[in-house]
């Protein structure tokens, strides 16, 4: 009997194999001569070079935003959008938001409820434990 090859290719998820990084855009919106933006004009003469070969996979643009408050736009691929603004920031308080921004899923976010706080495939046969199950065992 001949060995033949397997036919299906396997699909890619994230966390097996290789993990697919959400971010595909960050756009860093400054002005020249504003004041809220000094932190984001040193970040970008000195750390935006770093940030960039660090991360070769997101793309990178830098926008004029003349009489506007500084802001970093993160594109991600499912669509989505989010602005963080960076009001009289330092270049270290920017670059944890470009990583803030990098981590991200793109994900709206959600509430979580507070009634159903543990999710599972596969619920428990016992049940949610309570104080109000469990008899007077010690009682004097």
């Amino acid at each position: 009997m001949p060995v033949q090859a397997i036919k299906k290719v396997a699909t890619s998820q994230n966390g097996v194999g290789s993990y697919i990084l959400q971010l595909r855009k960050l756009d860093f919106g400054y002005c020249d001569w504003a004041g809220a933006s000094r932190g984001m004009n040193e970040f970008l003469l000195h750390n935006l070079k770093q940030f960039a070969a660090d991360h070769p996979s997101v793309e990178i643009t830098v926008t004029p935003r003349p009489a506007h408050h500084p802001i970093i736009r993160g594109t991600y691929i499912n669509g989505r959008e989010k602005v963080v603004c960076v009001r009289n920031g330092t270049p270290s308080e920017i670059l944890e938001k470009c990583k803030l921004l990098r981590d991200q899923s793109g994900m709206k976010l959600k509430k979580i409820k507070a009634r159903n706080v543990v999710q599972s495939t596969n619920p428990s046969v016992r049940g949610i434990w309570s104080p109000f199950h469990a008899g007077k065992l010690h009682q004097i």
